[in-house]
């Protein structure tokens, strides 16, 4: 894969990389040797990029991946890590004292002197108002904890307002063909900031697979099954937000578009977000080594092209539209 450069710093991503919540938890248990394994495959497909975060299994995420990076040291992965989230999301809290706090732990962790990429996660509306928060994080990479910052959001409104600050590098979003109002102004926003776009959730929680049903059922420490109302943490990461029974049916419409183009689903909603002006890379959950390895394919995936996106669209406008469009 060429990799892509976040156009405020030296890092680079590769077009597909890949997010590891689910090494961590809330995705059902991954055993130690079953997340090793799965980040050999990606590294073997093509994949430069890894996002994790500070809360994922409290640390475990960010552990099992400086064990894999210490044993592989000629990787050359860019390592996204997050924080803020271990602690109430209180805008009191996002302090220089805490921020540094917080950065060597993750340090300890991935097992590195200086962070590639630190991530405030989805933080409390205030805090993308407040300078004394970004003066603290150019003081991280001022003091070598961090080569550069981003934020993850829950919002196009917070992504707005965090690409309009000056050192902001890469900005995370749910991005998917069931959550397109990034692409009304987002996107657009970036490429003449110059800032980076991380897309999460790229599958829906899996929905775009094609794979689930109504009958479907998942574990009980799965986010899938207990956060369905948002009763952990805000609805929109979990299916995106959208209805489980209407994101089936969509699914299903979506899985038949896929394969008039030659693609199994999962490999056609990637390769569609890929292929989208200003994305820098598409960050896909994979829990086996099969997972890794067919996500990484749809950055080869031929070009889509317009008549793709107006039928997302249209299955985006009969189906979810209304409810998601006012919301995030």
């Amino acid at each position: 894969m060429q990799p892509r450069r976040f156009p405020r710093t030296d890092l680079t991503a590769s077009p597909i990389g890949l997010g590891t919540w689910q090494l961590g938890a809330d995705w059902g248990d991954v055993s130690t040797e079953d997340a090793m394994a799965v980040l050999d495959a990606a590294v073997d497909a093509g994949v430069t990029f890894f996002d994790t975060a500070d809360v994922y299994g409290d640390g475990r995420s960010e552990s099992i991946i400086g064990e894999y990076l210490a044993a592989h040291p000629d990787a050359q992965v860019t390592v996204a890590t997050k924080m803020g989230r271990r602690v109430e999301l209180d805008p009191a809290l996002y302090t220089l004292v805490n921020f540094r706090a917080w950065t060597d732990r993750s340090r300890r962790n991935l097992r590195t002197e200086t962070l590639d990429l630190v991530q405030l996660h989805t933080p409390p509306t205030p805090v993308y108002s407040d300078d004394r928060v970004f003066d603290a994080l150019d003081t991280l990479v001022e003091e070598g904890a961090i080569k550069a910052y981003g934020i993850s959001v829950e919002t196009t409104d917070e992504a707005l307002a965090a690409i309009a600050r000056p050192h902001v590098a890469s900005i995370q979003i749910i991005l998917n063909a069931f959550r397109l109002k990034p692409l009304d102004a987002v996107l657009p926003s970036a490429i003449e900031g110059g800032v980076g776009i991380i897309a999460r959730v790229p599958l829906a929680s899996g929905l775009l697979s094609g794979r689930y049903d109504e009958s479907t059922t998942f574990p009980e420490n799965d986010h899938r099954n207990y956060n369905r109302q948002g009763a952990a943490f805000d609805v929109g990461e979990t299916f995106s937000g959208v209805d489980y029974a209407d994101g089936v049916k969509a699914a299903q419409e979506f899985s038949a578009l896929a394969r008039e183009h030659g693609l199994e689903p999962a490999q056609a909603a990637l390769a569609w977000l890929v292929q989208l002006d200003g994305v820098t890379t598409v960050i896909p959950g994979a829990r086996s080594i099969e997972q890794a390895r067919a996500n990484a394919q749809a950055a080869d995936a031929p070009e889509l092209g317009p008549e793709f996106t107006q039928r997302v669209t249209e299955i985006y406008d009969r189906y979810f539209r209304a409810a998601i469009h006012p919301r995030w």
